[in-house]
């Protein structure tokens, strides 16, 4: 192993229970050993709990899963209530433990204001007599109840009601009972979910979502006081040495309702500021928490909890590494952790240890190559949140996520197999063929990955000179350093793999040529054009992103989709002058695409003063400015350069039927997951 990453692998104590190393899988939504959204009520998880072992055989210390709601989604059951699934975690437990992990169970007390309210639900809630007929089967005013009646994150015309203080007596009642049937189990210590990300308990600390008049609201103590109470209860029921931890969030980052803080931006915290963390930490502590696990935001500032690419490199460790001054218990920090850095970072006794979550979803081995010093080995989370946590929302809309997405989160784009692997899976083939994938691109490179692995020969045709297709533009900006690590990652394994030969600088355009028994055809997208006047002088975002064509400092770009948005923000950074046309009433509309990305960029737009037309259209690309249309009527807009990203069809070399089939952007265009997840589909029926 690297000596830089040797502090990562030292023991530690959380209470009196030591921790083998210094590297732990953050709790991710989805990822419940109790079920997450079950239609007929919570139950022991195995497609969670193989997940998890499979990580602890490859050598994390700590796992915490994804959050456990306290009473059931559907039907309202409390966990406590159901024995059978305890005696499942005890067996687990000491599956677990055999492996040298620890594990820790986060209970949460509830989303409140948080909730993602979706498309469909929504309406079932406003409406009082759906509402009534709903409430037995999912009780839509207990999910959204919080400290004060207040407008929903993912559905502001909803109104959430006031938790009772009978509720509230009665969730720490639940952490008690619940916590203890954890430690009968086996388990290590429980999560305290959470004084972090806007959830319920951080609702209640705020005095901006907190306008309580009674031992709940007001002061500090009485913010504080629900999480005080929770632990005070666990600990009397399980003991002082039983650990727990809570979720934390150092600072807010929050400007007001649904508008967080960029990072560096000077702004006025209406949330928890550092002053008041420093105490609170302090306060918590006290009241008998035994660590922090730390990072900054709320679902009205996602992107810190939840980092996408735009978001730093360890974005949250300045401010953890502060608020561990005013604690002597352990704290975690977590938010796009880089090894090297957590590893100094803990050498330093800035953190205690570094907290991973999404990595762990893209290649469960990543901790055993990086002891085994093959780092060029671990396929890298690009933090696209496609798979994981698509919550999605635009102006006008709740949570858009499509209902078998809410049903399975904590899934990844980049590897089909995590938390689905019933449905994804490498057999071997019952008979060995010649296949031909044409297209080098991430779409064709999985293909053929997936079909040699399954013990077929693949030729993998590529008309250009190098691998990877559409997405080497994707990734070409600054802030897509993984992109292209993902890239090279590909790269290598099609290199290696036995039974796939690359056949570069070759263009396939008779299939009947071809000695194949499967072709598979993966030719991606081509851009749509603007039936406008001067469209020709425009740049195609393609040739941008490739840096084919220069772009001047006054730059409009045509399409506000994520694309676009990405363009733009790239704009910015390189110091170029960016205006965004877009025709929808919002930017990045498309369901699917998780509201802390697209947040990032909206926020980003507005923090920086970057003009946004919307429902506005293109009308004439002219020389030196373009002009526009919209509902106050036509003008013009100066314009040294115009890109166009208005969307792409697909572009197949050949139509499927037969021995050809067609995948990724070449049958529909989408994204990675359903380029990977699309190329599985086919290469496990060949």
């Amino acid at each position: 192993m690297d000596t830089k990453y040797e502090a990562l692998f030292t023991p530690w104590k959380i209470g009196n229970v030591e921790i083998k190393n210094r590297i732990v899988l953050c709790p991710m939504g989805g990822t419940s050993l109790f079920g997450w959204f079950e239609l007929t009520g919570c139950k022991f998880d195995r497609e969670a709990a193989n997940f998890f072992l499979e990580r602890a055989k490859n050598n994390v210390g700590l796992i915490i899963p994804g959050i456990a709601p306290l009473r059931d989604t559907f039907w309202g059951k409390w966990l406590w209530q159901n024995e059978k699934m305890f005696k499942d975690l005890k067996v687990f437990m000491d599956e677990i433990h055999k492996t040298g992990a620890k594990l820790f169970i986060q209970l949460t007390a509830g989303m409140g204001r948080s909730w993602a309210i979706t498309e469909l639900v929504g309406p079932l809630h406003k409406n009082k007599l759906t509402r009534a007929i709903l409430k037995p089967i999912l009780d839509t005013g207990h999910e959204l109840a919080c400290p004060s009646p207040q407008p929903a994150r993912w559905a502001p015309d909803i109104i959430c009601p006031e938790m009772t203080k009978e509720q509230i007596h009665e969730i720490i009642e639940a952490f008690a009972k619940t916590a203890k049937l954890c430690r009968d189990a086996g388990v290590d210590g429980v999560e305290v979910h959470a004084v972090h990300e806007g959830y319920l308990l951080d609702q209640f600390s705020i005095e901006f979502y907190n306008k309580r008049t009674d031992e709940y609201g007001g002061s500090f103590e009485n913010r504080y006081r629900f999480a005080a109470e929770v632990v005070h209860a666990i600990k009397e029921a399980c003991g002082e040495d039983f650990p727990v931890s809570l979720r934390y969030s150092v600072e807010s980052k929050l400007k007001g309702f649904a508008e967080g803080a960029m990072p560096g931006e000077d702004y006025v915290e209406v949330g928890r500021g550092m002053a008041e963390s420093e105490r609170a930490a302090k306060y918590l502590q006290d009241a008998g928490y035994d660590m922090l696990n730390a990072d900054n935001g709320t679902y009205d500032s996602w992107y810190w909890a939840h980092p996408p690419m735009y978001m730093p490199q360890n974005c949250n460790l300045d401010d953890v590494s502060h608020i561990k001054k005013f604690v002597d218990i352990p704290v975690v920090c977590a938010g796009r952790m880089e090894p090297d850095v957590g590893a100094q970072a803990i050498a330093e006794g800035r953190i205690d240890a570094m907290g991973v979550a999404r990595q762990f979803l893209t290649d469960p081995e990543w901790v055993t190559k990086m002891i085994e010093e093959r780092m060029e080995d671990i396929k890298p989370c690009i933090c696209c949140h496609s798979g994981c946590f698509n919550f999605s929302s635009s102006k006008g809309h709740y949570n858009t996520q499509d209902l078998t997405d809410t049903m399975g989160l904590a899934r990844c784009a980049l590897n089909p197999k995590t938390m689905q692997s019933k449905k994804y899976k490498l057999e071997p083939a019952k008979k060995a063929k010649k296949i031909a994938v044409i297209g080098g691109g991430i779409g064709g490179m999985e293909a053929a990955l997936v079909c040699a692995q399954r013990g077929h020969t693949v030729t993998l045709y590529e008309k250009t000179d190098k691998l990877g297709g559409v997405f080497i533009a994707a990734a070409a900006p600054d802030f897509k350093e993984k992109d292209k690590m993902l890239i090279a990652w590909y790269e290598r394994e099609i290199a290696r793999q036995a039974g796939v030969t690359v056949e570069l600088n070759t263009e396939i355009t008779d299939l009947k040529a071809l000695n194949a028994d499967e072709i598979i055809v993966a030719t991606g997208a081509k851009a749509k054009n603007l039936p406008v006047t001067g469209a020709d002088k425009a740049i195609e975002a393609i040739d941008y992103l490739l840096g084919n064509k220069e772009v001047g400092e006054r730059v409009v770009v045509i399409g506000g989709g994520l694309t676009g948005c990405e363009i733009a923000y790239d704009l910015y950074r390189k110091g170029k002058q960016p205006v965004v046309v877009e025709m929808q009433d919002d930017l990045i509309t498309t369901p699917g695409i998780c509201l802390a990305n697209t947040s990032f960029l909206r926020d980003f737009f507005k923090a920086n003063q970057v003009p946004v037309h919307l429902e506005t259209a293109l009308c004439e690309v002219g020389d030196g400015q373009v002009t526009l249309k919209n509902a106050d009527g036509v003008f013009t807009v100066p314009a040294d350069s115009v890109i166009l990203s208005v969307g792409y069809r697909p572009a197949p070399v050949a139509k499927k039927g037969g021995k050809v089939h067609v995948i990724g952007d070449a049958a529909t265009v989408g994204n990675l997951r359903t380029v990977i997840w699309g190329a599985w589909d086919v290469a496990m029926k060949l």
